[in-house]
Protein backbone atom coordinates (compact mmCIF):
# COMPACT_ATOMS: atom_id res chain seq x y z
CA UNK A 1 0.00 0.00 0.00
CA UNK A 2 1.35 3.35 -0.73
CA UNK A 3 -0.87 5.66 1.08
CA UNK A 4 -3.59 5.22 4.07
CA UNK A 5 -5.76 8.09 5.84
CA UNK A 6 -8.56 8.04 8.72
CA UNK A 7 -11.45 10.40 8.90
CA UNK A 8 -10.65 12.91 11.50
CA UNK A 9 -12.56 12.20 14.93
CA UNK A 10 -12.05 15.71 16.01
CA UNK A 11 -13.11 19.45 14.63
CA UNK A 12 -10.51 21.90 15.19
CA UNK A 13 -12.50 25.04 16.32
CA UNK A 14 -11.21 27.61 13.87
CA UNK A 15 -11.72 30.81 16.03
CA UNK A 16 -10.19 28.73 19.10
CA UNK A 17 -6.85 28.49 20.79
CA UNK A 18 -5.20 26.23 24.15
CA UNK A 19 -6.73 28.76 26.24
CA UNK A 20 -10.21 27.68 25.34
CA UNK A 21 -8.93 24.07 26.95
CA UNK A 22 -8.55 25.97 30.61
CA UNK A 23 -11.80 27.75 30.24
CA UNK A 24 -13.72 25.17 29.35
CA UNK A 25 -12.46 22.48 32.15
CA UNK A 26 -12.84 25.42 34.55
CA UNK A 27 -16.74 25.74 33.46
CA UNK A 28 -18.06 22.47 32.69
CA UNK A 29 -15.42 19.99 35.34
CA UNK A 30 -14.38 22.87 38.53
CA UNK A 31 -14.36 20.59 40.92
CA UNK A 32 -12.20 17.89 38.89
CA UNK A 33 -8.62 17.32 39.85
CA UNK A 34 -6.95 18.18 36.42
CA UNK A 35 -3.50 18.33 37.43
CA UNK A 36 -1.64 17.72 40.40
CA UNK A 37 1.69 19.34 42.23
CA UNK A 38 4.20 17.35 43.78
CA UNK A 39 5.18 18.50 47.03
CA UNK A 40 7.41 16.82 49.52
CA UNK A 41 4.19 15.51 51.83
CA UNK A 42 3.49 13.98 48.28
CA UNK A 43 0.46 14.86 45.58
CA UNK A 44 -1.37 17.98 46.41
CA UNK A 45 -4.26 17.96 43.62
CA UNK A 46 -4.91 21.37 41.59
CA UNK A 47 -9.10 21.36 40.23
CA UNK A 48 -9.77 22.84 36.75
CA UNK A 49 -11.10 26.04 38.52
CA UNK A 50 -8.17 26.54 40.91
CA UNK A 51 -6.12 26.01 38.04
CA UNK A 52 -7.57 28.37 36.08
CA UNK A 53 -7.16 31.31 38.75
CA UNK A 54 -3.48 30.45 39.17
CA UNK A 55 -2.91 30.54 35.00
CA UNK A 56 -4.73 34.09 34.88
CA UNK A 57 -2.70 35.17 37.94
CA UNK A 58 0.58 34.17 35.89
CA UNK A 59 -0.75 36.00 32.71
CA UNK A 60 -1.56 39.12 33.97
CA UNK A 61 2.28 39.61 35.29
CA UNK A 62 3.73 38.90 31.85
CA UNK A 63 0.98 41.40 30.67
CA UNK A 64 2.16 43.93 33.46
CA UNK A 65 5.74 43.25 32.31
CA UNK A 66 4.94 44.53 28.86
CA UNK A 67 5.04 41.22 27.14
CA UNK A 68 2.69 41.72 23.86
CA UNK A 69 0.54 39.61 21.38
CA UNK A 70 2.82 36.97 19.58
CA UNK A 71 6.08 38.15 21.86
CA UNK A 72 7.92 34.52 21.91
CA UNK A 73 8.88 33.84 25.91
CA UNK A 74 11.34 31.56 26.78
CA UNK A 75 10.89 28.54 29.52
CA UNK A 76 13.72 26.65 30.35
CA UNK A 77 13.01 24.05 32.94
CA UNK A 78 12.82 20.39 34.49
CA UNK A 79 9.40 19.08 33.71
CA UNK A 80 7.58 20.13 37.00
CA UNK A 81 3.97 22.16 37.69
CA UNK A 82 5.01 25.19 37.09
CA UNK A 83 6.32 24.18 33.40
CA UNK A 84 2.68 23.39 32.20
CA UNK A 85 1.75 26.82 34.67
CA UNK A 86 3.56 28.89 32.92
CA UNK A 87 3.26 27.83 29.28
CA UNK A 88 -0.69 28.11 30.01
CA UNK A 89 -0.26 31.75 30.98
CA UNK A 90 2.16 32.40 28.04
CA UNK A 91 -0.64 31.33 25.55
CA UNK A 92 -3.08 33.45 28.21
CA UNK A 93 -1.29 36.79 27.72
CA UNK A 94 -1.40 35.87 23.91
CA UNK A 95 2.14 34.95 23.68
CA UNK A 96 4.28 32.32 22.35
CA UNK A 97 6.38 29.67 24.03
CA UNK A 98 9.59 28.89 23.24
CA UNK A 99 10.93 25.58 25.41
CA UNK A 100 14.57 25.62 26.15
CA UNK A 101 15.90 22.19 27.09
CA UNK A 102 17.25 22.29 31.21
CA UNK A 103 20.48 20.59 30.05
CA UNK A 104 21.31 22.85 27.31
CA UNK A 105 24.67 25.44 27.25
CA UNK A 106 25.01 28.14 26.93
CA UNK A 107 25.72 29.04 22.83
CA UNK A 108 22.22 26.72 22.56
CA UNK A 109 20.43 28.89 25.29
CA UNK A 110 21.76 31.84 23.05
CA UNK A 111 21.09 30.29 19.74
CA UNK A 112 17.21 29.41 20.65
CA UNK A 113 16.90 32.39 22.85
CA UNK A 114 18.51 34.94 19.86
CA UNK A 115 17.03 33.12 16.66
CA UNK A 116 13.09 33.07 18.14
CA UNK A 117 13.78 36.61 19.42
CA UNK A 118 12.48 36.16 22.91
CA UNK A 119 11.11 39.04 24.65
CA UNK A 120 11.36 36.94 27.95
CA UNK A 121 12.91 33.82 29.34
CA UNK A 122 11.30 31.82 32.89
CA UNK A 123 14.09 29.34 34.06
CA UNK A 124 14.32 27.02 36.64
CA UNK A 125 17.16 27.57 38.53
CA UNK A 126 20.41 29.76 39.65
CA UNK A 127 22.77 27.80 37.48
CA UNK A 128 20.13 28.11 34.61
CA UNK A 129 19.96 31.90 35.15
CA UNK A 130 23.65 31.76 35.22
CA UNK A 131 23.54 30.27 31.39
CA UNK A 132 21.42 33.15 30.28
CA UNK A 133 23.16 35.57 31.73
CA UNK A 134 26.15 34.90 30.32
CA UNK A 135 24.92 35.35 26.57
CA UNK A 136 22.59 38.12 27.65
CA UNK A 137 24.94 40.97 25.84
CA UNK A 138 23.90 39.03 22.81
CA UNK A 139 20.20 38.81 23.21
CA UNK A 140 18.67 42.40 22.45
CA UNK A 141 15.32 41.65 22.43
CA UNK A 142 15.23 39.77 26.18
CA UNK A 143 13.97 42.06 28.32
CA UNK A 144 13.01 39.97 31.83
CA UNK A 145 14.55 36.56 33.06
CA UNK A 146 12.35 34.86 36.09
CA UNK A 147 13.79 32.32 38.09
CA UNK A 148 11.06 29.79 39.42
CA UNK A 149 13.44 29.04 42.07
CA UNK A 150 13.68 32.44 43.40
CA UNK A 151 9.97 33.00 43.28
CA UNK A 152 9.10 33.52 39.52
CA UNK A 153 5.39 32.64 40.12
CA UNK A 154 4.82 34.84 42.98
CA UNK A 155 6.65 37.42 41.28
CA UNK A 156 4.54 37.32 38.25
CA UNK A 157 1.47 37.69 40.27
CA UNK A 158 2.40 40.61 42.69
CA UNK A 159 3.56 42.32 39.08
CA UNK A 160 0.15 41.63 37.69
CA UNK A 161 -2.33 43.16 40.82
CA UNK A 162 -3.50 45.91 38.87
CA UNK A 163 -4.45 44.28 35.43
CA UNK A 164 -7.91 43.72 35.19
CA UNK A 165 -9.83 40.00 34.38
CA UNK A 166 -11.14 41.46 31.33
CA UNK A 167 -7.32 42.04 30.02
CA UNK A 168 -6.60 38.81 30.49
CA UNK A 169 -9.62 37.65 28.68
CA UNK A 170 -9.12 39.57 25.84
CA UNK A 171 -5.09 38.71 25.41
CA UNK A 172 -6.47 35.13 25.85
CA UNK A 173 -8.86 35.27 23.37
CA UNK A 174 -6.75 37.25 20.87
CA UNK A 175 -4.88 34.07 18.73
CA UNK A 176 -6.61 32.12 16.51
CA UNK A 177 -6.37 29.02 15.11
CA UNK A 178 -3.88 28.82 12.73
CA UNK A 179 -1.25 31.27 14.83
CA UNK A 180 1.87 30.11 16.49
CA UNK A 181 1.20 28.55 19.90
CA UNK A 182 5.12 27.24 20.19
CA UNK A 183 8.49 27.39 18.66
CA UNK A 184 9.88 23.72 19.56
CA UNK A 185 13.58 23.40 18.28
CA UNK A 186 14.60 20.13 16.86
CA UNK A 187 17.40 18.31 18.29
CA UNK A 188 20.13 19.62 15.96
CA UNK A 189 21.68 15.78 15.08
CA UNK A 190 23.71 17.30 11.90
CA UNK A 191 23.76 21.16 12.54
CA UNK A 192 22.34 23.85 13.91
CA UNK A 193 18.60 23.42 15.94
CA UNK A 194 15.30 24.62 13.30
CA UNK A 195 12.55 26.48 15.22
CA UNK A 196 9.21 24.57 14.30
CA UNK A 197 6.58 26.66 13.96
CA UNK A 198 3.60 24.82 15.75
CA UNK A 199 0.19 26.64 15.88
CA UNK A 200 -2.91 26.44 18.01
CA UNK A 201 -4.85 23.88 15.30
CA UNK A 202 -1.36 21.73 15.18
CA UNK A 203 -2.10 20.89 18.77
CA UNK A 204 -5.96 20.98 18.60
CA UNK A 205 -5.71 18.76 15.52
CA UNK A 206 -2.87 16.29 17.51
CA UNK A 207 -4.41 16.02 21.04
CA UNK A 208 -8.10 16.24 20.17
CA UNK A 209 -7.46 13.30 17.36
CA UNK A 210 -5.45 10.88 20.07
CA UNK A 211 -8.24 11.50 22.97
CA UNK A 212 -11.16 10.51 20.61
CA UNK A 213 -9.02 7.65 18.97
CA UNK A 214 -8.06 6.35 22.43
CA UNK A 215 -11.00 7.70 24.86
CA UNK A 216 -11.43 4.72 27.16
CA UNK A 217 -7.50 5.36 28.41
CA UNK A 218 -8.89 9.34 29.13
CA UNK A 219 -11.92 8.89 31.00
CA UNK A 220 -12.80 12.11 33.09
CA UNK A 221 -12.75 11.54 36.97
CA UNK A 222 -10.99 8.10 36.55
CA UNK A 223 -7.53 8.29 34.35
CA UNK A 224 -4.59 9.94 35.09
CA UNK A 225 -0.93 10.16 33.72
CA UNK A 226 2.76 10.80 34.80
CA UNK A 227 4.44 13.40 32.90
CA UNK A 228 8.18 12.61 33.57
CA UNK A 229 9.57 13.48 29.79
CA UNK A 230 11.15 16.75 29.01
CA UNK A 231 8.60 19.60 27.90
CA UNK A 232 10.96 20.92 25.78
CA UNK A 233 10.45 18.05 23.51
CA UNK A 234 7.47 17.63 21.56
CA UNK A 235 6.62 14.86 23.35
CA UNK A 236 6.49 15.96 26.65
CA UNK A 237 3.56 18.70 25.61
CA UNK A 238 1.38 16.09 23.88
CA UNK A 239 1.92 14.46 27.44
CA UNK A 240 1.06 17.67 28.92
CA UNK A 241 -1.91 19.10 26.62
CA UNK A 242 -3.67 15.77 25.64
CA UNK A 243 -4.89 15.15 29.47
CA UNK A 244 -5.79 18.96 29.60
CA UNK A 245 -7.87 18.27 26.21
CA UNK A 246 -9.95 15.19 28.18
CA UNK A 247 -9.51 15.77 31.03
CA UNK A 248 -7.67 13.76 33.10
CA UNK A 249 -5.23 14.03 36.24
CA UNK A 250 -2.05 14.90 35.28
CA UNK A 251 1.28 14.78 37.77
CA UNK A 252 4.56 15.98 36.85
CA UNK A 253 7.70 15.17 38.14
CA UNK A 254 11.33 16.05 36.80
CA UNK A 255 13.47 13.41 35.92
CA UNK A 256 13.41 9.50 36.13
CA UNK A 257 16.08 8.59 38.46
CA UNK A 258 13.41 7.60 41.09
CA UNK A 259 10.79 6.65 38.55
CA UNK A 260 9.44 3.41 40.33
CA UNK A 261 8.89 5.61 43.75
CA UNK A 262 6.56 8.03 41.37
CA UNK A 263 4.35 5.68 39.95
CA UNK A 264 3.78 3.76 43.10
CA UNK A 265 2.96 7.12 44.92
CA UNK A 266 0.87 8.66 41.87
CA UNK A 267 -0.52 5.25 40.54
CA UNK A 268 -1.24 6.66 36.69
CA UNK A 269 -3.42 4.42 34.72
CA UNK A 270 -1.63 5.57 31.30
CA UNK A 271 1.76 5.98 30.99
CA UNK A 272 3.76 7.81 28.17
CA UNK A 273 7.39 7.24 27.54
CA UNK A 274 10.37 6.22 25.78
CA UNK A 275 11.68 2.34 24.75
CA UNK A 276 14.36 3.39 27.18
CA UNK A 277 12.66 3.32 30.05
CA UNK A 278 10.08 -0.16 29.03
CA UNK A 279 13.84 -1.49 28.74
CA UNK A 280 15.26 -0.12 32.08
CA UNK A 281 12.17 -2.00 34.00
CA UNK A 282 12.08 -5.23 31.98
CA UNK A 283 16.15 -5.32 32.66
CA UNK A 284 16.20 -3.80 36.29
CA UNK A 285 13.20 -6.45 37.33
CA UNK A 286 15.31 -9.40 35.36
CA UNK A 287 18.33 -7.87 37.25
CA UNK A 288 16.74 -8.61 40.46
CA UNK A 289 15.79 -11.87 39.99
CA UNK A 290 18.57 -12.83 38.78
CA UNK A 291 20.64 -11.52 42.20
CA UNK A 292 18.03 -13.24 44.46
CA UNK A 293 18.60 -16.86 42.91
CA UNK A 294 15.00 -16.90 40.71
CA UNK A 295 16.80 -15.39 37.43
CA UNK A 296 15.40 -19.01 35.92
CA UNK A 297 11.98 -18.21 36.92
CA UNK A 298 11.86 -14.72 35.42
CA UNK A 299 13.28 -15.84 31.96
CA UNK A 300 10.62 -18.85 31.88
CA UNK A 301 7.86 -16.04 32.95
CA UNK A 302 8.82 -13.55 30.25
CA UNK A 303 9.36 -16.62 27.60
CA UNK A 304 5.55 -17.37 28.70
CA UNK A 305 4.29 -13.83 28.62
CA UNK A 306 5.97 -13.26 25.35
CA UNK A 307 4.41 -16.52 23.56
CA UNK A 308 0.91 -15.67 25.44
CA UNK A 309 0.99 -12.11 23.65
CA UNK A 310 1.95 -14.07 20.56
CA UNK A 311 -1.09 -16.19 20.57
CA UNK A 312 -3.45 -13.53 21.24
CA UNK A 313 -2.76 -12.46 17.71
CA UNK A 314 -3.96 -16.29 16.38
CA UNK A 315 -7.60 -17.13 15.09
CA UNK A 316 -6.75 -19.73 17.81
CA UNK A 317 -5.68 -18.16 21.01
CA UNK A 318 -3.56 -18.97 23.62
CA UNK A 319 -3.60 -23.14 24.36
CA UNK A 320 -5.03 -23.91 27.77
CA UNK A 321 -1.40 -24.92 28.81
CA UNK A 322 -0.61 -21.78 27.77
CA UNK A 323 -2.81 -19.94 29.86
CA UNK A 324 -2.78 -22.07 32.75
CA UNK A 325 1.19 -21.33 33.06
CA UNK A 326 0.21 -17.55 31.98
CA UNK A 327 -2.02 -18.00 35.10
CA UNK A 328 0.53 -19.45 37.38
CA UNK A 329 2.99 -16.30 36.53
CA UNK A 330 0.85 -13.92 36.65
CA UNK A 331 0.58 -15.03 40.67
CA UNK A 332 4.83 -15.04 41.28
CA UNK A 333 5.92 -12.65 38.19
CA UNK A 334 3.31 -10.11 36.61
CA UNK A 335 1.51 -9.02 39.12
CA UNK A 336 4.62 -7.78 41.24
CA UNK A 337 5.83 -6.13 37.67
CA UNK A 338 2.27 -4.14 37.22
CA UNK A 339 3.30 -3.07 40.70
CA UNK A 340 6.54 -1.35 39.59
CA UNK A 341 4.44 0.48 37.54
CA UNK A 342 1.76 1.83 39.51
CA UNK A 343 -0.01 -0.88 40.06
CA UNK A 344 -3.46 1.27 38.28
CA UNK A 345 -2.34 1.10 34.41
CA UNK A 346 -2.67 -1.36 31.62
CA UNK A 347 -1.40 0.78 28.31
CA UNK A 348 1.21 3.02 27.94
CA UNK A 349 2.15 4.90 24.99
CA UNK A 350 6.04 4.41 23.65
CA UNK A 351 7.39 7.12 21.34
CA UNK A 352 10.98 8.69 20.04
CA UNK A 353 12.44 5.65 19.25
CA UNK A 354 11.39 1.98 18.27
CA UNK A 355 10.32 -0.13 21.06
CA UNK A 356 11.16 -3.73 19.57
CA UNK A 357 8.55 -6.71 19.31
CA UNK A 358 9.82 -8.78 21.68
CA UNK A 359 9.38 -6.27 24.65
CA UNK A 360 5.90 -4.83 23.29
CA UNK A 361 4.97 -9.04 23.87
CA UNK A 362 6.85 -9.27 26.88
CA UNK A 363 4.28 -6.26 28.23
CA UNK A 364 1.28 -7.56 26.42
CA UNK A 365 1.74 -10.59 27.97
CA UNK A 366 2.01 -9.44 31.20
CA UNK A 367 -1.08 -7.40 31.14
CA UNK A 368 0.38 -3.88 30.23
CA UNK A 369 -0.03 -3.07 26.65
CA UNK A 370 2.36 -0.71 25.62
CA UNK A 371 0.81 1.05 22.20
CA UNK A 372 4.04 2.09 19.66
CA UNK A 373 3.61 5.38 17.74
CA UNK A 374 5.54 7.58 15.35
CA UNK A 375 6.26 11.20 15.17
CA UNK A 376 8.77 14.22 14.66
CA UNK A 377 8.37 17.78 16.29
CA UNK A 378 7.18 19.02 12.80
CA UNK A 379 4.07 16.79 13.19
CA UNK A 380 3.10 18.01 16.48
CA UNK A 381 4.51 14.38 18.00
CA UNK A 382 2.65 11.47 17.27
CA UNK A 383 1.57 11.33 13.49
CA UNK A 384 1.26 7.42 14.27
CA UNK A 385 -0.11 5.21 16.82
CA UNK A 386 -1.45 1.90 17.49
CA UNK A 387 -5.32 1.98 18.58
CA UNK A 388 -5.98 0.77 21.73
CA UNK A 389 -8.51 -2.07 20.57
CA UNK A 390 -6.02 -3.05 17.34
CA UNK A 391 -2.98 -3.10 18.33
CA UNK A 392 -0.05 -4.94 15.56
CA UNK A 393 3.08 -5.08 17.36
CA UNK A 394 6.26 -4.10 15.72
CA UNK A 395 4.24 -1.50 13.69
CA UNK A 396 3.93 2.35 14.88
CA UNK A 397 0.39 1.85 13.96
CA UNK A 398 -1.60 3.72 11.62
CA UNK A 399 -2.10 7.27 11.00
CA UNK A 400 -3.43 10.08 13.29
CA UNK A 401 -7.51 10.55 12.58
CA UNK A 402 -7.95 13.30 10.12
CA UNK A 403 -4.01 12.84 8.60
CA UNK A 404 -2.29 10.96 5.73
CA UNK A 405 0.42 9.12 5.19
CA UNK A 406 2.03 8.28 1.98
CA UNK A 407 5.22 6.13 0.79
CA UNK A 408 7.13 8.18 -1.92
CA UNK A 409 8.68 5.97 -4.56
CA UNK A 410 12.01 5.87 -2.97
CA UNK A 411 10.35 4.41 0.16
CA UNK A 412 10.31 8.12 2.07
CA UNK A 413 7.59 8.68 4.80
CA UNK A 414 5.47 11.84 3.75
CA UNK A 415 2.60 13.58 5.98
CA UNK A 416 -0.33 15.27 5.46
CA UNK A 417 -2.91 16.97 7.83
CA UNK A 418 -3.45 19.73 10.33
CA UNK A 419 -0.81 19.05 12.91
CA UNK A 420 2.00 19.83 11.06
CA UNK A 421 4.11 22.55 12.12
CA UNK A 422 3.38 26.00 10.16
CA UNK A 423 6.98 27.11 8.82
CA UNK A 424 10.96 26.47 10.26
CA UNK A 425 11.41 29.99 11.87
CA UNK A 426 13.70 32.27 9.65
CA UNK A 427 14.42 29.44 7.70
CA UNK A 428 12.19 29.76 4.43
CA UNK A 429 14.98 27.86 2.31
CA UNK A 430 14.62 24.72 5.02
CA UNK A 431 10.42 25.04 5.02
CA UNK A 432 10.25 25.07 1.15
CA UNK A 433 12.74 21.95 1.20
CA UNK A 434 10.28 20.04 3.67
CA UNK A 435 7.15 21.16 2.69
CA UNK A 436 7.56 20.47 -1.23
CA UNK A 437 4.76 19.50 -3.44
CA UNK A 438 2.24 20.07 -0.10
CA UNK A 439 3.71 17.01 1.44
CA UNK A 440 6.06 16.82 4.84
CA UNK A 441 9.18 15.27 3.89
CA UNK A 442 10.16 13.19 7.15
CA UNK A 443 13.82 11.80 5.91
CA UNK A 444 12.15 8.05 7.18
CA UNK A 445 11.91 5.28 5.44
CA UNK A 446 8.91 3.17 6.00
CA UNK A 447 6.12 0.86 4.74
CA UNK A 448 2.68 0.31 4.79
CA UNK A 449 0.95 -2.88 5.14
CA UNK A 450 -2.87 -3.69 3.71
CA UNK A 451 -4.78 -2.40 6.87
CA UNK A 452 -2.38 0.91 6.90
CA UNK A 453 -0.37 0.19 9.36
CA UNK A 454 3.17 1.68 9.52
CA UNK A 455 6.66 0.17 10.05
CA UNK A 456 9.59 2.41 10.07
CA UNK A 457 12.69 1.17 8.52
CA UNK A 458 15.11 3.61 8.79
CA UNK A 459 16.58 7.05 7.90
CA UNK A 460 17.52 7.99 4.30
CA UNK A 461 20.50 9.97 5.66
CA UNK A 462 21.78 7.48 7.79
CA UNK A 463 21.92 4.55 4.86
CA UNK A 464 25.36 2.98 4.70
CA UNK A 465 26.35 1.88 1.58
CA UNK A 466 29.03 -0.80 1.71
CA UNK A 467 32.13 -1.30 -0.55
CA UNK A 468 30.51 -4.12 -1.66
CA UNK A 469 27.19 -1.92 -2.87
CA UNK A 470 24.63 -3.14 -0.20
CA UNK A 471 22.47 -0.57 1.41
CA UNK A 472 22.16 -0.99 5.30
CA UNK A 473 19.65 0.80 7.10
CA UNK A 474 21.21 1.01 10.92
CA UNK A 475 18.33 1.45 13.03
CA UNK A 476 17.25 -2.17 13.22
CA UNK A 477 20.14 -3.66 14.19
CA UNK A 478 21.66 -0.78 16.38
CA UNK A 479 18.10 -0.76 18.19
CA UNK A 480 17.85 -4.73 18.97
CA UNK A 481 21.97 -4.62 20.27
CA UNK A 482 20.65 -1.80 22.61
CA UNK A 483 17.82 -3.84 24.01
CA UNK A 484 20.79 -5.50 25.89
CA UNK A 485 20.81 -4.64 29.68
CA UNK A 486 24.92 -4.12 29.05
CA UNK A 487 24.42 -2.19 26.10
CA UNK A 488 24.01 2.12 26.46
CA UNK A 489 23.98 2.96 22.79
CA UNK A 490 25.12 1.02 19.69
CA UNK A 491 25.82 2.93 16.54
CA UNK A 492 26.92 1.04 13.19
CA UNK A 493 29.83 2.15 10.75
CA UNK A 494 30.44 0.64 7.31
CA UNK A 495 30.07 3.41 4.99
CA UNK A 496 32.42 2.35 2.01
CA UNK A 497 34.43 -0.57 3.94
CA UNK A 498 33.88 -3.93 3.46
CA UNK A 499 31.62 -5.10 6.08
CA UNK A 500 29.37 -3.83 8.85
CA UNK A 501 31.14 -3.02 11.98
CA UNK A 502 29.62 -1.03 15.50
CA UNK A 503 30.78 1.28 18.23
CA UNK A 504 29.31 0.33 21.65
CA UNK A 505 29.25 2.15 25.14
CA UNK A 506 28.10 0.16 28.36
CA UNK A 507 24.73 1.41 30.70
CA UNK A 508 27.25 2.07 33.38
CA UNK A 509 24.76 1.12 36.14
CA UNK A 510 24.54 -2.72 34.89
CA UNK A 511 28.33 -2.50 34.27
CA UNK A 512 28.72 -2.34 38.12
CA UNK A 513 25.87 -4.94 38.48
CA UNK A 514 27.12 -7.28 35.74
CA UNK A 515 30.79 -6.59 37.18
CA UNK A 516 29.96 -7.62 40.62
CA UNK A 517 28.21 -10.66 39.38
CA UNK A 518 30.98 -11.92 37.68
CA UNK A 519 33.87 -11.51 40.20
CA UNK A 520 35.37 -8.57 38.38
CA UNK A 521 36.83 -6.23 40.56
CA UNK A 522 35.34 -3.76 42.70
CA UNK A 523 34.88 -0.38 41.27
CA UNK A 524 35.83 -1.93 37.31
CA UNK A 525 34.63 0.50 34.61
CA UNK A 526 33.94 0.48 30.79
CA UNK A 527 37.72 1.58 30.49
CA UNK A 528 39.12 -1.21 32.38
CA UNK A 529 37.41 -4.35 30.98
CA UNK A 530 36.33 -2.94 27.34
CA UNK A 531 38.83 -6.34 26.46
CA UNK A 532 38.14 -8.35 29.25
CA UNK A 533 36.99 -11.78 27.70
CA UNK A 534 33.74 -12.61 29.73
CA UNK A 535 32.68 -8.85 29.09
CA UNK A 536 33.26 -9.25 25.11
CA UNK A 537 31.47 -12.38 25.35
CA UNK A 538 28.20 -10.83 26.55
CA UNK A 539 28.14 -7.60 24.17
CA UNK A 540 28.69 -10.28 21.46
CA UNK A 541 25.74 -12.24 22.77
CA UNK A 542 23.85 -8.68 22.21
CA UNK A 543 25.62 -8.57 18.92
CA UNK A 544 24.32 -11.94 17.83
CA UNK A 545 20.88 -11.09 18.48
CA UNK A 546 21.00 -8.02 16.93
CA UNK A 547 22.17 -10.02 14.15
CA UNK A 548 19.52 -12.26 14.33
CA UNK A 549 17.00 -9.66 12.87
CA UNK A 550 18.78 -8.60 9.79
CA UNK A 551 20.46 -10.86 6.21
CA UNK A 552 23.89 -11.64 6.55
CA UNK A 553 26.02 -8.53 4.31
CA UNK A 554 23.75 -6.61 6.87
CA UNK A 555 25.24 -8.02 10.32
CA UNK A 556 27.67 -7.24 12.38
CA UNK A 557 31.11 -8.36 11.76
CA UNK A 558 33.47 -6.77 14.28
CA UNK A 559 32.56 -4.39 17.17
CA UNK A 560 34.48 -2.09 19.42
CA UNK A 561 33.62 -1.07 23.21
CA UNK A 562 34.47 2.61 23.86
CA UNK A 563 35.56 3.68 26.94
CA UNK A 564 33.14 6.20 28.10
CA UNK A 565 28.82 6.64 27.71
CA UNK A 566 27.74 9.12 25.13
CA UNK A 567 26.72 11.88 26.70
CA UNK A 568 24.52 15.28 25.81
CA UNK A 569 27.71 16.97 28.03
CA UNK A 570 30.04 14.94 25.68
CA UNK A 571 28.42 16.35 22.47
CA UNK A 572 26.92 12.90 21.17
CA UNK A 573 23.76 12.93 21.97
CA UNK A 574 21.07 15.60 21.64
CA UNK A 575 18.81 16.47 24.58
CA UNK A 576 16.13 14.29 23.20
CA UNK A 577 18.83 11.19 23.17
CA UNK A 578 19.60 10.99 19.63
CA UNK A 579 23.02 10.31 18.13
CA UNK A 580 25.16 12.71 16.86
CA UNK A 581 26.90 10.19 13.93
CA UNK A 582 28.77 12.79 12.60
CA UNK A 583 30.22 13.61 15.42
CA UNK A 584 30.86 10.81 16.99
CA UNK A 585 32.50 9.48 13.86
CA UNK A 586 35.04 12.31 14.03
CA UNK A 587 35.26 12.07 17.67
CA UNK A 588 35.90 7.89 17.20
CA UNK A 589 37.99 7.86 14.23
CA UNK A 590 40.61 5.90 15.75
CA UNK A 591 38.01 3.28 16.59
CA UNK A 592 36.71 3.20 13.89
CA UNK A 593 40.05 1.93 11.46
CA UNK A 594 40.70 -0.03 14.68
CA UNK A 595 37.30 -2.42 13.21
CA UNK A 596 38.91 -2.52 9.93
CA UNK A 597 43.08 -2.80 10.82
CA UNK A 598 44.24 -6.03 9.43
Amino acid sequence: MREFSLPALYEVPADGNLTDIVRRNAAQHPDVAVIARKTDGGWQDVTARAFLAEVQTAAKGLIAAGIQPGDRVGLMSRTRYEWTLLDFAIWSAGAVTVPVYETSSPEQVQWILGDSGAAACVVETAEHAAAVESVREQLPALKHVWQIDAGAVEELGRLGQDVTDETVEERGSAAKADDPATIVYTSGTTGRPKGCVLTHRSFFAECGNVVERLRPLFRTGECSVLLFLPLAHVFGRLVQVAPMMAPIRLGCVPDIRNLTDELASFRPTLILGVPRVFEKVYNSARAKAQAEGKGRIFDKAADTAIAYSKALDTPSGPSLGLRLRHLLFDKLVYGKLRAVLGGRGEYAISGGAPLGERLGHFFRGIGFTVLEGYGLTESCAATAFNPWDRQKIGTVGQPLPGSVVRIADDGEVLLHGEHLFKEYWNNPDATEEALADGWFHTGDLGTLDEDGYLRITGRKKEIIVTAGGKNVAPAVIEDRIRAHALVAECMVVGDGRPFVGALITLDEEFLARWAAEHGKPAGSTAQSLREDADLLAAVQAAVDDGNAAVSKAESVRKFRVLPHQFTEESGHLTPSLKLKRNVVAKDYAHEIEAIYAK
